[in-house]
C-alpha cells in the first residue's frame, strides 16, 4: 500500500510521512547526511519524518513512537537545525521554487496575529495593577 521506508528496517509508511517526491525537493536544502568528521547522522528523512509526527500529533518529544528512533536525537536535529538557520532556508527555497511555478499566491498565503489564537494568560492586565477609576 505504502513505499518501504529505508531506515535500516521495512515499516511501512504511515499517509502523513514524507513522499518520495516530496522527499526529493526537500532533501537537495539539508545539510549533508554524513559529516566531515565522526560518524554518521541518523537518517534525515526519518528525523523529519519524526518532526512532522510531533508537529501534527501535538504530542511530547518524548511520547514519540519507537519507530522514529529515540526522542533526544530528534529534538537534538531539531533545535540544532533551528539554531543554524536551516528551517529557514528550507522555507525561503520551497516558497521560492512554487513561486516560480505559479504555485504561490502571496495575496492568500499569509499569516497574521488575527489568526494566531494568543495564549489565554496573555490577555488583560498585569496581576495587582491598580487602575484609576473614574
Amino acid at each position: 500500500m505504502f513505499a518501504k521506508r529505508s531506515y535500516g528496517h521495512a515499516v511501512d509508511m504511515t499517509p502523513a510521512d514524507l513522499t518520495d517526491n516530496q522527499w526529493e525537493h526537500l532533501k537537495p536544502h539539508l545539510p549533508p547526511q554524513k559529516p566531515r568528521r565522526g560518524h554518521p547522522n541518523a537518517d534525515h528523512r526519518r528525523i523529519i519524518n519524526a518532526i512532522l509526527w510531533i508537529d501534527r500529533t501535538g504530542a511530547p518529544w518524548r511520547d514519540l513512537p519507537e519507530e522514529y528512533g529515540p526522542w533526544r536525537t530528534v529534538t537534538s536535529r531539531f533545535y540544532r537545525w533551528q539554531k543554524a538557520g536551516v528551517w529557514d532556508r528550507i522555507l525561503r527555497a520551497l516558497q521560492s521554487h512554487k513561486d516560480a511555478e505559479g504555485g504561490l499566491d502571496w495575496e492568500v498565503h499569509y499569516l497574521d496575529a488575527t489568526i494566531v489564537r494568543a495564549h489565554q494568560h496573555a490577555a488583560g492586565a498585569k496581576r495587582g495593577t491598580q487602575r484609576s477609576k473614574l
